[in-house]
């Protein structure tokens, strides 16, 4: 088989809040191949949870997505990042307050970065929200896995109370408003 008949892959590495929510949404997404919770975007090397709940580490809870290009854009990928969580917000989601929880974007390209720019500028100039966005576009450094407890936890743990109160909605709402892009065998 030659190299160019292998497909190939992207990665996107995004930070909305809760990674739950944000990895719970991605492994639904047609294009999407894997997702997984972690860090990025601070100066500790190999984070703990509690660590980077203190607020003290940089990092923000993000997720690692490794998606086909030919069937899913990174654009699209922004897409359904910009509808499922506030951008507005400084180092906050709802009641998850904290700059681990800040909306950032963490390029892994030029390419990317300037699609998030673009993006980040079209949708202040349409004034979707009330408020400008505030989302970090930054080059990406480092990846952190998240402990395993936090992989698939929605999956695992359905009826958990924040997973009912704040994931679920959030997926919900990516299925009704990105149907054609959800996978056939959810």
């Amino acid at each position: 088989m030659s190299e160019q008949s292998v497909s190939s892959h992207d990665v996107a590495t995004l930070g909305g809040g809760c990674f739950w929510c944000l990895e719970a949404v991605y492994d639904e997404i047609e294009g999407v191949i894997s997702v997984e919770s972690g860090y990025a975007g601070g100066h500790k090397p190999n984070p703990a949870y509690e660590e980077v709940c203190t607020g003290r580490t940089g990092h923000a809870e993000v997720v690692q997505i490794t998606f086909d290009p030919q069937v899913i854009t990174f654009r699209d990928l922004l897409d359904i990042f910009f509808s499922i969580h506030d951008p507005t917000t400084p180092n906050r989601q709802g009641a998850d307050v904290g700059p681990q929880y800040r909306s950032i974007i963490l390029y892994h390209n030029e390419e990317q970065r300037r699609i998030a720019e673009e993006m980040i500028a079209s949708l202040n100039a349409a004034k979707i929200w009330k408020n400008p966005i505030v989302t970090e576009v930054k080059p990406f450094t480092e990846f952190w896995t998240a402990e395993e407890y936090h992989q698939e936890y929605f999956v695992k743990n359905p009826y958990q109370g924040y997973c009912m109160a704040v994931v679920a909605p959030k997926v919900m709402k990516a299925r009704k408003q990105f149907a054609s892009r959800i996978k056939a065998n959810r």
